[in-house]
């Protein structure tokens, strides 16, 4: 009893002795910020993190923190996964697989951040975890410690465009161009107009004073074109003079007023057409008066007009921009958003550099042309100042990201440049500085990719999908005026639907979808648009051909066009050398022809043999398929509908996954045959990539990103039955996917192509390529090569 009483004494006390402190403190003014446990040296939100360093691959390198407005190391005294975990997380991916120690990727420069750091691997900030403190460390840069992530991004991650520029509270976060003319804003893209910028407090202007070109060519670039021009400054002068009215004399229109108004309109108008307007709007810009930026410095060369040196005004806005006006900017388009095209067509260029892999225009791996042959670029130094020199010269913009990891997809044949590094002013990547580069020293798993900044077109406004289960599927919707109407799904393919997601900025086309009676249907819409023909590379479906009036023999609802989309695909294409590697002639008898006669694999001058007598003539070869994108290769129909074919003992997934072609010089079929494909799965696979696809016991089937199918020249119908060919000069032909009943990041690489030549006895096959690994010039070449006039292959 004493016990409990003592207790109550000592909770007593603290409570009289700890409750009137606590509301004797004041109340913090709301902007403070709270004051930091002892654990905590910095709130995790003011912290940014990047991996640095070369070489290296997306998702590892120097690990730098930027702390009180400066970038800096961590050393690796201590240093363990558990670290490596944390920081992982804060750069977006869900784990670490490895660290690094003793720079390993170079030494950093400036502060040491961070020393002796020890993390249980479940804090949500590194800045949590035990450490000597920020800025006290007895290590050097030689000590600099680095990470290796997993390469899977944590859910909603967004892949950041890390410009590096002082953070400050004046920050310029957006830019737009706002056209003068009031017609000019219902033309796209915006070509010309007054350069605006976002920060905290809204939109502003920038004062004209000290604008230079430099300054224009950065802006253009965001904006996403190559070039800048001269603006008709005598113009915007004469505009200027027109709108300076006294304010004495400006009538604000009433209700009382409005008549008058419209007389002086219709007035100025005849005598001076379309200036009048323009003027007002200019005048009525000048009125807001609100410029954020007084001067800006721009080398010409910086991909955001964040990076350069800017001015910001101070104190009353409305004296800022002394004798000046908003700063206008024009800009020239590349072909592809030239506005005499109408962008009806994709222009016809003979460039020496391409992106292949991407969802959409202006993004994919960096491929560049050397002698006649197409190869890549390895991401050792690979930055936004060379990326951005790719985008120019593919008529875009400045880069938004220069990616590593071969984060397009893997590319094939040779790898062209090593170690880029451009100045930002070259017109050509070709005239940057870059090193050679042999088979040891990188691989395609390190193919350099780009993002660029395009002109907004607005297609994403005239799309929609409705009635779907998320953002990504859904019955096509286009607008005709102000009226939203679906589309007939007669015709409706892949290709339509690549078109249909890339316009609505959702990626690829998984599935194209001619029944959509399985989704909701409680909004359905009129059918508006009707025969649908797409090349698949349109930017939105108003480009494909199409009906001028509804003409749909399948108008219902339920036959709507619709679509799946994703933002990841996958890419087959075929091993070419092992192709000519493989290549060869048997006869092989009837009697062992049965099961490939029934699937269909045999000419048609086969029914009429003397069976189970003579033989036919077969040419085998090897076919060994990859998948070289960023998706699972999967069959379209699911196992349920399936075909067993008792004959072989197999499933078809596909009723066709490849032809096989023999054609004459001028393109004539000679010879064809086919391949179900009755077991697609992984063979084998690159190191590090685990098989997910087995035939076996009704296993799922399907080929996995960095794994390959292999076809031996052995099993049944892999051949072209040449029985009835005469001797002479051939082209060998290979497409896989022929059909495009499968959706994939690029159809240009399907097809593989050699040049034969048979004697009637013997076939020689050599200049095996995938179809486009060749300039153009080089694949006419080909196409008229006159055969060999020996059996010597040079």
């Amino acid at each position: 009893m004493e016990l409990c009483q003592w207790w109550r004494h000592i909770v007593v006390f603290l409570l009289h002795s700890w409750i009137p402190s606590c509301f004797a403190q004041t109340t913090p003014p709301v902007r403070s910020s709270p004051t930091p446990t002892p654990q905590t040296a910095e709130r995790p939100e003011t912290l940014k993190f990047r991996l640095s360093g070369f070489p290296r691959k997306h998702n590892e390198g120097r690990i730098e923190v930027f702390y009180k407005g400066e970038w800096g190391t961590i050393c690796d005294d201590d240093f363990s996964l558990a670290n490596a975990h944390v920081l992982c997380r804060q750069l977006g991916f869900v784990s670490a697989t490895g660290w690094t120690h003793s720079a390993k990727y170079g030494k950093g420069t400036g502060k040491i951040w961070l020393d002796n750091v020890q993390c249980s691997g479940s804090e949500r900030s590194v800045s949590v975890c035990k450490s000597r403190g920020w800025g006290n460390s007895d290590c050097t840069h030689d000590e600099d410690a680095g990470v290796i992530c997993k390469d899977e991004r944590l859910p909603g991650y967004v892949d950041s465009n890390v410009i590096e520029v002082q953070v400050d509270e004046n920050r310029v976060e957006e830019v737009r161009l706002r056209p003068v003319f009031t017609i000019a804003t219902k033309r796209m893209p915006v070509t010309e107009g007054v350069v605006e910028v976002k920060n905290k407090d809204g939109w502003a202007k920038i004062c004209d004073n000290g604008w230079t070109p430099k300054n224009s060519r950065v802006v253009c670039g965001m904006m996403g074109f190559p070039h800048e021009k001269k603006v008709n400054k005598n113009f915007y002068k004469h505009l200027r003079k027109r709108s300076a009215v006294p304010k004495s004399k400006v009538k604000v229109t009433t209700a009382r007023q409005e008549p008058k108004a419209k007389a002086i309109t219709k007035t100025s108008t005849k005598s001076k057409p379309g200036k009048s307007a323009a003027a007002k709007r200019l005048y009525a810009e000048r009125q807001k008066n609100h410029f954020l930026v007084h001067s800006v410095a721009c080398l010409g060369t910086e991909v955001h007009l964040a990076a350069c040196p800017l001015e910001f005004n101070k104190g009353n806005a409305t004296e800022s921009c002394p004798g000046g006006m908003p700063a206008v900017v024009s800009c020239v388009p590349g072909p592809l958003y030239a506005q005499s095209t109408a962008m009806k067509k994709k222009p016809k260029m003979q460039s020496t550099i391409r992106l292949k892999g991407g969802a959409k225009y202006g993004e994919g791996r960096v491929e560049v042309l050397k002698g006649s042959e197409w190869g890549t670029i390895c991401d050792d130094r690979w930055n936004l100042l060379s990326a951005s020199v790719v985008c120019r010269e593919l008529g875009f913009g400045t880069a938004k990201e220069a990616l590593t990891g071969a984060r397009m997809g893997q590319g094939l044949g040779p790898i062209h440049m090593s170690e880029v590094q451009c100045t930002g002013h070259e017109r050509s990547l070709w005239n940057c500085r870059f090193k050679n580069i042999t088979a040891e020293d990188c691989k395609h798993s390190e193919d350099a990719s780009v993002r660029c900044n395009v002109p907004y077109m607005g297609f994403e406004k005239t799309v929609r999908l409705s009635g779907g289960r998320s953002q990504y599927e859904g019955r096509v919707e286009v607008r005709v005026g102000q009226l939203w109407g679906s589309v007939c799904s007669e015709g409706w393919t892949t290709k339509e639907a690549m078109v249909a997601c890339r316009q609505l900025g959702l990626g690829f086309s998984m599935h194209a979808i001619t029944e959509t009676w399985y989704w909701d249907s409680s909004n359905v819409t009129e059918m508006v648009m009707s025969g649908v023909k797409c090349t698949g590379d349109e930017m939105s479906l108003s480009q494909c051909q199409h009906h001028r009036t509804v003409n749909c023999q399948k108008a219902a609802a339920r036959f709507s066009a619709g679509v799946i989309c994703s933002e990841t695909a996958s890419d087959l294409v075929l091993n070419a050398p092992l192709v000519q590697q493989t290549t060869y002639i048997e006869d092989r008898p009837l009697h062992m022809l049965y099961c490939a006669a029934e699937e269909d694999c045999l000419s048609k001058s086969a029914a009429g043999a003397n069976w189970p007598y003579g033989h036919r003539r077969l040419l085998r070869f090897s076919s060994q398929i990859h998948n070289i994108g960023r998706a699972d290769f999967r069959p379209k129909a699911g196992r349920h509908s399936w075909v067993w074919h008792a004959c072989h003992g197999h499933y078809h997934s596909m009723d066709i996954f490849t032809h096989y072609d023999l054609m004459s010089a001028n393109g004539t079929k000679v010879a064809e045959g086919h391949k179900a494909s009755f077991c697609l799965e992984d063979s084998d696979c690159d190191e590090g990539v685990s098989k997910r696809y087995e035939c076996a016991n009704f296993g799922e089937q399907g080929i996995t990103v960095g794994c390959w199918d292999l076809y031996r020249h052995d099993i049944d119908c892999q051949w072209i039955d040449i029985t009835d060919v005469k001797p002479g000069n051939y082209i060998l032909q290979v497409v896989i996917n022929p059909n495009y009943e499968v959706a994939e990041s690029d159809f240009t690489n399907n097809a593989m192509k050699c040049n034969c030549k048979y004697d009637g006895h013997r076939i020689w096959v050599h200049n095996c390529h995938i179809g486009d690994a060749f300039s153009e010039e080089a694949e006419k070449k080909f196409e008229k090569y006159p055969g060999q006039l020996n059996n010597q292959i040079s």
